[in-house]
């Protein structure tokens, strides 16, 4: 299923799909998914345009969907989310002159706005999530490409992400680490304010006598897994750290944990999920 805001790319990642071998259906009312499951077995995947602007589209209902596909035997579903900011967006839609099937009678930011609201649970769900804002639609494909081309011998895709246990833990995720024990740079002031991305967090934590036969434990388990899941025909994994705010400890570890995998020949991408909904809180308070 692909879903995502209006203007984020949704229609460029379904015909992405189609060029990809699946069979994509744009629009589908989501009370007819389950009946086409239900038929007889499909000859090959299926790529499901799914917005607001669907018939019986509801925020619950859509929920209740990509939950009960997870569930059901027999059937390997993921959620795709293409996400993009809001400036990206009102830009986008002054470029092409359309009216937001939200607020075809306001401006586009009305119709941008109420969408993300509804969407914000929907994105929570999300097996992979691609930021749109600063894609070309090129780049969208090959993003698209990387992740879903039905390519022999192409390496098992990795998503490597950080989390924050008191908002508990991500969904969909296969391995999960706990972060909590290292030194947190939380409690220096000077740290405080920055994430696991910026250098001098990394050396704080990094400093920590215990990181780094952490580190070094953590990627023998998971490098010698990774081979006997591709074994298995596991196309995707996702490997989650936590910390207690998860944005120092566990953003640092995934970053190191992202990089050091990626130069052994994996296909990984990374995800932030308190940076991101961070962001999305100043992007809210800043335009309201």
């Amino acid at each position: 299923m692909v879903s995502g805001p209006s203007g984020a790319g949704r229609s460029s990642a379904i015909n992405a799909l189609e060029d990809l071998g699946f069979e994509a259906i744009d629009n589908m009312p989501l009370s007819l998914i389950p009946r086409l499951l239900d038929g007889p077995p499909l000859p090959r995947p299926i790529a499901l345009g799914v917005d607001v602007r669907n018939r019986d589209f509801s925020t619950d209902g859509m929920i209740e969907l990509v939950d009960r596909l997870h569930r059901e035997s027999g059937v390997a579903a993921e959620l795709l989310f293409l996400d993009c900011d809001t400036d990206t967006l009102v830009r986008r839609y002054s470029e092409t002159r359309r009216r937001h099937p939200l607020s075809p009678e306001d401006t586009p930011l009305t119709g941008i706005l109420r969408e993300q609201e509804l969407l914000l649970a929907v994105r929570e769900r999300a097996d992979v999530l691609i930021d749109t804002s600063t894609l070309t639609p090129h780049q969208l494909r090959a993003e698209v490409a990387q992740w879903f081309a039905p390519k022999a011998g192409v390496p098992m895709a990795l998503s490597v992400q950080s989390f924050s246990y008191k908002r508990g833990l991500p969904r969909g995720v296969d391995m999960v680490f706990d972060c909590r024990f290292l030194a947190n740079p939380h409690w220096e002031p000077a740290l405080r304010a920055f994430d696991g991305r910026t250098p001098a967090v990394v050396e704080h934590i990094e400093a920590d006598p215990r990181f780094a036969p952490f580190f070094e434990r953590v990627h023998d388990l998971i490098a010698s897994l990774l081979e006997a899941f591709v074994d298995e025909g596991k196309a995707s994994l996702t490997i989650a750290f936590g910390c207690t705010g998860g944005k120092h400890r566990s953003v640092a570890m995934a970053e190191r944990m992202a990089k050091t995998l990626a130069e052994q020949g994996w296909r990984v991408s990374k995800r932030h999920r308190e940076l991101e909904r961070q962001a999305k809180d100043e992007q809210s308070v800043k335009q309201g």
